[in-house]
């Protein structure tokens, strides 16, 4: 079995069954007048791991392994929208509103694409998902069991949130899970060493974590 030097200690990983998910590196996210900045976000901080992402993709496709992507978003016409999430908080915009890019996190808007740097391939799995986890009301468990993933490699935004909430409910499901601390973000950097302590904390309890280059390197020397 080939290793990933990672924290808490070495994550064991077989290549075959290994795929990274991507998580919602979309406009909304990432640019002025986007949902995140619409929330007081200082949305450079997402800006700024866009390399380090492409890096890692540009890996595991190069070796030949599955690249998902998620985008948060919900139809045009709210139903899958609770006012729960829709009317928390005082955001200057909310979810549905019209905006610089469109109507936020609506699919199909220009807003809730993936960043152009970023973009899917053709063939490559896209996840839309109107939860913060992954799995909810999506088809992600069944393209899993399709391409035979047991263990899963995890980028994107943000790391308290919606990574953080993928990784745990992937963790319940029996996946064995990585996340690439240098290509995860939060919009405030406490909260994403909270998140990354508390994913490895007592002994992994939801996952490892490891550099984009330790990764790079697991998977080279697999």
């Amino acid at each position: 079995m080939a290793e990933i030097a990672a924290q808490p200690f070495a994550f064991g990983f077989k290549p075959e069954t290994t795929a990274l998910i991507v998580i919602d590196m979309q406009r909304d996210f990432a640019e002025p007048g986007g949902f995140g900045a619409s929330l007081g976000n200082d949305v450079s901080r997402v800006v700024a791991i866009v390399p380090t992402v492409k890096r890692l993709i540009d890996g595991f496709r190069a070796a030949g392994l599955p690249v998902i992507h998620t985008m948060e978003c919900h139809r045009p016409d709210l139903s899958d929208l609770p006012p729960a999430k829709r009317d928390r908080g005082n955001p200057s915009i909310r979810i549905g509103d019209m905006g610089p890019m469109g109507r936020l996190l609506i699919a199909g808007e220009p807003g809730t694409a993936i960043l152009d740097e970023l973009a899917p391939l053709p063939g490559e799995i896209v996840i839309e998902k109107p939860g913060k986890g992954a799995f909810y009301a999506t088809s992600l468990s069944n393209d899993l069991k399709w391409i035979g993933a047991r263990q899963l490699v995890f980028a994107g935004v943000t790391t308290e949130v919606c990574v953080q909430t993928t990784m745990r409910e992937a963790n319940d499901r029996g996946y064995e899970c990585l996340v690439a601390e240098d290509a995860t973000e939060s919009y405030f950097p406490e909260f994403k060493a909270a998140a990354l302590a508390m994913i490895r904390a007592q002994g992994a309890i939801v996952g490892w974590t490891a550099t984009t280059d330790q990764v790079l390197e697991g998977i080279a020397n697999a």
